[in-house]
């Protein structure tokens, strides 16, 4: 007897995760056919912003591929978009004349992106933010052109704006509303969102209204002018302004639409034949875009495709992530509170932490989360379940592993979850069922429980939660995965293997590097060209050609660009220790060039805010001071208290010890910005115990510690060693910084790197191994000398051209708390 036949329009998501809902209840049932229009086969189109940051590829990002239709039995047309829908004979044809018959017909035609009604939306360069086509076209022109406008300050219009950043463009957001995000986030969380966007380099224009997209002789977008009257020049502009429910089809063959095709509780349009699901689908007079809704509806309309029947749809409370890397952002339900409503708030805007929690009737109806989103699936499980929080309020702020019995300070978060709690939200995965198919397949590894339960697979912000699931369920039999990944999509070696290569070959610049290694770019991109250079001058110091165009703007110009333009400069003042000529020195320079702000920095140094770019070299030139590297991934500062000179409860001379280690490494060189503080007694004024390396003064000595962290994500430094004299403490400090040097990768902070090898690792190079330790001091000692001061040619004028914006290279992050 011949199967039923089955016809998908829609190869994306909510479609072919129907059809894997499907498989799983009734393998057998139907004869299937899928349409995509598309010529790519199924893929994770909520990835689209790392590929387009380039921290992933499009292979990295797909879901089913070719062959999973062939294995399934799936009849798959690709590139081939549905036109015709005729219900009367029950077929569906495509642009290019296939057709295809059905017993039941899934619609997932998915959404279109909206396009502003405004002259020049046509033009070449002006594009959406939709599928691997515009993100092709976007990375294409970031390799072309300099300037970039985003319109559409919303999660999709981020995502681009910073995936276009970290490839070079110079982008401004431009945005209608007040605050970013605004159906997201509350104007709290959104401003300290700008603020770390805007120390990424990013730029905003918020309540502006675009009026027309001006074009140039060639037929390309040479600029965006506003309603005002402004212009921006724009190489290339990107629309991401909001999606429409794509029904053109289905109301073409007269299915009843309304803000998208309207379907009931099990998925059904009003002919009871065909079935619909996505982001095309109107349930309840509401669309959904995001992910999470639309494989709920997959999996009800799988129950009924599979004549099962028991399912039911009732619509779903949405959460919302945003995907920039180191950026963490979660909002749910009805965070903006009102009328009926109370709120818990916890705002450290300097640590760059907010959270709110808004209940109504001892009930959590919303969220929203900047800085430590850890909590955000316990939140939102509880604002789902309508769960009454009258009990835990007073502990609800500071997360699930705070409440006593029910969480047990300090446990293992995985292991204080119950099993309805839902781990996953793009996939809808709860606890209990990661569990079950890790005991029931055997399971052993983060890959193998993606692919049986869908967790982790989708935006990824769950994965460090599904490992402690994995390694709490199966205890001494988990191993982690490996942490290498190529260094960028110009090239599959790992940045191990291309610093191995550079060490063995004796590789000296970066074109030599590039030719020896295959690159598969001509010229690099963003994220590999700053870390070859790095990694040559690391390697080889004093033969290696440093390549300024390949290093961030900010080491070009030697201070810090800001937001309106001008620049940051910090001289160095060792251990904070100044004096009245230094003083006048600076008073007189900010007063000469006219420099609005000076400002007392947390490094203990002064910041002269507001330079212009053609000051730069004049106004080194009048410091004749060395720079404080406030700008490098260097030695940033050595921040001392006064110690046993001055202090009554000081036992070592902190202040000394400091500025002997700040002389000792002032032109160093790291994989990212380094700071130290020396301590002159336990009392640890200096806050020693959160920096890169932190120095505490005993009664017999010292106490060094590595590897702290004092940013969003506090990490306190662990003790290293203990020794008695300034020159052992230069030596074990330097031995230390030398191997992270050589050894971490570009951009690893030190407590990403000690994490990733191991603290005993670093004590067995270190504390066990002496000759050793003596070895990398003194190669330490070596790439130093000699290494001029930048700022002495920028006073010379030796590269007037760094000072210009380089498009390969990123810009930088902020300078120093």
């Amino acid at each position: 007897m011949a199967k039923p036949k089955l016809v998908v329009v829609g190869n994306g998501m909510a479609g072919v995760r129907t059809l894997e809902e499907l498989l799983k209840l009734a393998p057998d049932l139907y004869d299937i056919t899928v349409f995509g229009a598309e010529r790519y086969a199924n893929y994770n189109r909520i990835l689209l912003s790392p590929v387009l940051a380039g921290e992933q590829t499009l292979q990295d990002i797909m879901l089913n591929d070719v062959e999973w239709y062939a294995q399934h039995g799936i009849r798959l047309h690709l590139g081939k978009k549905v036109v015709k829908l005729d219900r009367a004979k029950r077929m569906v044809v495509a642009e290019d004349g296939t057709s295809a018959s059905y017993d039941r017909l899934l619609l997932a035609t998915g959404s279109n992106p909206v396009i502003l009604p405004i002259p020049g939306n046509d033009l070449e360069g002006v594009v959406t933010y939709r599928d691997v086509d515009d993100t092709q076209a976007m990375i294409e022109a970031a390799a072309k052109y300099r300037h970039a406008v985003v319109i559409g300050g919303g999660l999709l219009g981020l995502e681009a704006a910073n995936g276009l950043k970290l490839r070079g463009m110079d982008v401004t957001v431009v945005h209608l509303m007040e605050w970013l995000m605004e159906k997201q986030l509350d104007r709290t969380a959104a401003g300290l969102l700008q603020k770390s966007l805007e120390a990424r380099g990013l730029k905003f224009r918020l309540k502006t209204q675009t009026r027309e997209i001006v074009g140039g002789e060639d037929g390309r977008v040479k600029a965006v002018r506003f309603a005002d009257g402004t212009e921006l020049p724009a190489e290339l502009v990107v629309m991401a302004v909001g999606i429409r429910p794509n029904t053109a089809l289905a109301e073409a063959a007269g299915l009843h639409c309304h803000r998208g095709i309207v379907v009931n509780d099990t998925m059904q349009t009003f002919d009871p034949r065909i079935y619909a699901v996505g982001e095309c689908v109107s349930h309840r007079g509401i669309a959904y875009g995001l992910v999470a809704p639309l494989f709920e509806q997959a999996r009800v309309c799988a129950n009924h495709l599979a004549r099962m029947g028991i399912a039911r749809y009732e619509g779903s409370v949405t959460s919302t992530k945003l995907k920039v890397t180191g950026i963490d952002v979660f909002s749910a339900g009805d965070f903006l509170g009102g009328e009926g409503t109370e709120e818990i708030v916890l705002s450290d805007p300097v640590g760059g932490v907010y959270k709110k929690l808004v209940i109504k009737d001892n009930v959590l109806v919303g969220s929203v989360l900047y800085g430590d989103t850890v909590d955000g699936a316990w939140y939102f499980q509880l604002l789902r379940d309508r769960q009454n929080i009258a009990e835990i309020r007073d502990h609800l702020m500071f997360g699930q592993t705070h409440l006593g019995n029910a969480g047990h300070l300090g446990q293992n978060k995985a292991a204080a979850m119950a099993d309805d709690m839902e781990v996953c939200g793009c996939n809808g995965v709860c606890k209990g069922t990661i569990v079950k198919a890790i005991k029931e397949k055997g399971l052993f590894t983060l890959e193998d429980v993606r692919k049986h339960t869908k967790a982790s697979s989708s935006c990824g912000s769950c994965t460090g939660l599904v490992e402690q699931i994995l390694a709490s369920t199966i205890g001494g039999a988990y191993a982690p995965a490996s942490t290498a990944k190529p260094l960028c999509g110009c090239t599959d070696l790992t940045h191990e293997e291309v610093r191995k290569a550079i060490r063995e070959e004796k590789l000296l610049s970066i074109p030599e590097t590039m030719a020896f290694l295959n690159w598969r770019t001509p010229n690099g991109c963003a994220t590999c060209r700053p870390a070859l250079n790095y990694y040559l001058i690391s390697t080889w110091p004093h033969e290696a050609q440093d390549d300024p165009q390949s290093r961030f703007i900010n080491e070009r110009a030697h201070a810090n660009i800001q937001k309106d333009g001008t620049y940051s400069v910090v001289p160095r003042i060792y251990g904070g220790v100044t004096s009245p000529e230094q003083l006048r020195r600076i008073a007189d320079v900010a007063e000469k060039y006219h420099i609005p702000t000076v400002k007392i920095t947390g490094g203990q140094r002064i910041d002269l805010l507001g330079v212009k770019k053609e000051d730069l070299p004049k106004v080194w030139a009048d410091l004749g001071m060395p720079s404080g590297y406030a700008y490098g991934k260097a030695l940033r500062t050595v921040k001392t208290c006064v110690g046993s000179e001055w202090c009554r409860f000081g036992v070592q001379d902190s202040t000394r010890m400091g500025i002997e280690l700040e002389k000792a490494f002032e032109r160093m060189w790291a994989p990212h910005k380094v700071k130290m503080a020396v301590s002159g007694c336990p009392r640890n004024c200096a806050e020693s115990t959160i920096k890169d390396v932190g120095v505490i003064g005993v009664d017999s000595g010292w106490e060094i510690y590595v590897a702290g962290n004092g940013g969003i994500k506090a990490e306190v430094a662990q003790f290293l060693v203990k020794v008695k004299t300034h020159e052992e403490v230069l030596e074990y400090c330097g031995a230390f910084l030398q191997l992270y040097r050589e050894e971490a990768r570009y951009l690893d902070r030190t407590v990403h790197w000690v994490s990733r090898v191991g603290l005993d690792y670093v004590k067995s190079r270190i504390v066990d191994d002496a000759p050793g330790r003596r070895a990398l001091y003194e190669r330490l000692l070596y790439a130093l000398q000699g290494e001029k001061d930048p700022w002495q040619e920028c006073v010379k004028g030796a590269a007037a051209q760094e000072f210009q914006p380089i498009r390969l290279a990123p810009q930088r992050e902020p300078a120093e708390a």
